[in-house]
């Protein structure tokens, strides 16, 4: 069975702790190369994950002509810099979320993935594939809670090291960046449609001067969404989505565990449906779709205009007022 040869862009930890391991159990994927610019952080990895081949820089990676495809899990500031330069290289990309720092650095992903139509390039929203997911969008466009009106999201952790990645403003930190991107999307998703208006509030550090804790209100034309997420808060997530005849409700709605079975709840006048899903990494998942499209010359799963749409709309959350986008 011909599979997609990977390489990853650095030994961030999300790579070595979810992705790496899940796109190994791949039908579709080989991690054949890691990259870091100190190999000798490449090799440890590499040693512990059984990739075969090093390489201390990333454009040596890119250089490597048995790679079809690269993952960049960098932080987010350097996102878009190694995407195009991975476009350049004539290699398919994966990279995480958010895909830029803004709507504008996003759109030039789009110009390069346009003057090159035979590479695949896509923001790696993992939630989307999980299975709790799928059946949520189903239950939504079935109608199965009368028309969709309103979603309540809530995503939360607590960290407030100011070395840790997310907390460096300059890096691309915070929590609209790391989590709230995820409330933004899934409303989107849900309502397959962009939001009309989007009214904010921010609250920033004073010291780390990232925001900490932030609250949303989109106006879509049919209903509305709304969501707080925090960097500074108990651990906590939650997502609501309410119909005028019934309501849904995912118990783990981001991070969904790969080695339990995970719940949703349909609420109708008939009555409380549980519905479980049997465990499943949402990595692999994501991996495994992408490759296909690489494989088949299909589109991806996610285009590249989603990322942007949805880089519009924390942009303007983050300016904290009420605006038309």
């Amino acid at each position: 069975m011909k599979k997609v040869r990977w390489g990853i862009l650095s030994t961030a930890k999300i790579a070595r702790e979810k992705v790496i391991p899940a796109m190994q159990t791949g039908v579709y994927c080989e991690i054949v190369a890691i990259a870091s610019r100190k190999k000798e952080q490449a090799q440890e990895t590499a040693n512990k994950l059984g990739i075969p081949v090093v390489y201390g820089s990333y454009e040596e990676l890119l250089n490597d002509k048995n790679i079809d495809a690269v993952y960049i899990p960098l932080p987010n500031h350097m996102h878009v810099e190694w995407t195009l330069k991975a476009i350049q290289a004539g290699k398919h990309v994966l990279c995480e979320k958010p895909i830029a720092l803004s709507a504008e650095q996003a759109t030039q992903l789009i110009q390069a993935a346009g003057e090159n139509p035979q590479l695949k390039v896509m923001e790696a929203f993992m939630y989307r594939f999980h299975p709790q997911w799928v059946q949520a969008k189903k239950l939504v466009d079935d109608g199965r809670i009368g028309p969709l009106k309103t979603i309540h999201s809530f995503f939360s952790y607590y960290n407030a090291d100011p070395n840790n990645i997310r907390n460096q403003k300059d890096l691309g930190g915070g929590g609209m960046m790391d989590i709230g991107c995820y409330c933004v999307s899934l409303a989107r998703f849900l309502f397959d449609s962009e939001p009309v208006r989007v009214l904010g509030h921010v609250t920033t550090d004073p010291v780390l001067q990232t925001d900490t804790m932030t609250s949303g209100i989109l106006e879509f034309t049919n209903g509305t969404a709304t969501f707080t997420c925090s960097t500074q808060l108990m651990p906590y997530q939650r997502v609501q989505i309410m119909g005028t005849e019934g309501r849904i409700e995912i118990e783990i709605p981001f991070n969904a565990p790969p080695n339990q079975v995970t719940r949703l709840w349909l609420y109708t006048k008939a009555g409380v449906e549980e519905m479980q899903f049997d465990p499943v990494d949402q990595y692999t998942l994501q991996g495994d779709l992408f490759a296909l499209s690489v494989l088949n010359n299909t589109p991806v799963p996610t285009p590249l205009q989603d990322a942007v749409n949805n880089m519009k709309v924390i942009e303007t959350v983050l300016n904290a007022g009420l605006s038309s986008l």
